[in-house]
């Protein structure tokens, strides 16, 4: 398998992330209740895109506020430790399945660090 090179790529892995997201009953309420993305779905998924792209090939781009995104979120509906965990089981399976190589390596270590740092904020934000 190849490493994520392009835009592209990152698309692949965004689109079967989400897939996964949606299919599994424990956290697609989150994106279909709490905010129903899947009505702009093809938006998000360019935003993700975007993210990935700026931070693994350093394209720029992505201008939102990742953090306040997800503590406005909780704010909705709680974002549990367990939730973060489906969400990396369903990002890593969405990279593996798909690529293989350093930048993939390095997606999977940002969206661990990225969860630790979410969950922190919003324990932050609940005290």
């Amino acid at each position: 398998m190849n490493d994520v090179k392009t835009q592209e790529d990152l698309y692949i892995i965004v689109d079967e992330f989400y897939k996964k997201l949606f299919a599994d009953e424990r956290i697609s309420y989150i994106f279909t209740e709490v905010i129903p993305i899947h009505e702009k779905l093809e938006e998000h998924l360019q935003i993700l895109v975007k993210f990935w792209s700026q931070a693994v090939l350093g394209t720029g781009g992505y201008f939102n506020n990742l953090t306040q995104i997800h503590l406005d979120v909780d704010l909705k509906s709680h974002l549990s430790k367990e939730l973060f965990e489906i969400w990396l089981t369903h990002f890593e399976s969405a990279i593996n399945e798909n690529f293989s190589g350093t930048n993939c390596e390095r997606m999977k270590n940002m969206a661990h660090n990225l969860s630790t740092i979410m969950q922190i904020k919003i324990a932050q934000q609940r005290t």
